[in-house]
């Protein structure tokens, strides 16, 4: 999947994350992360967006991500919803196996 424009997903509420994907001209994915619980699960959120990022096949763009105590679902829907939106893209797959 590549990104193509901005993409934006979340909000700024508690126990939700806001997650910007934006294109990137060269290989890898450039994080930036705020959380209120960073020394706690920073590592871990880091993780659920880069994984999530690469089962789509993002291989290049800027991430940069506001938490405010999302769980792991939260953070890979939110990092889903915006990796589709800044690739203009509408063939979702998701992981449950829902509609394609």
């Amino acid at each position: 999947m590549e990104i193509i424009t901005t993409g934006v997903a979340g909000t700024m509420e508690s126990s939700d994350i806001i997650v910007r994907v934006e294109p990137k001209d060269t290989d890898g994915i450039e994080l930036s992360l705020e959380s209120q619980v960073m020394h706690q699960f920073g590592k871990q959120i880091e993780k659920v967006i880069l994984e999530t990022l690469g089962e789509l096949g993002v291989t290049r763009a800027y991430v940069d991500a506001v938490d405010k105590g999302a769980l792991d679902c939260t953070v890979a829907a939110r990092t889903l919803a915006a990796a589709y939106r800044g690739a203009q893209s509408t063939d979702f797959v998701w992981k449950n196996g829902g509609a394609k």
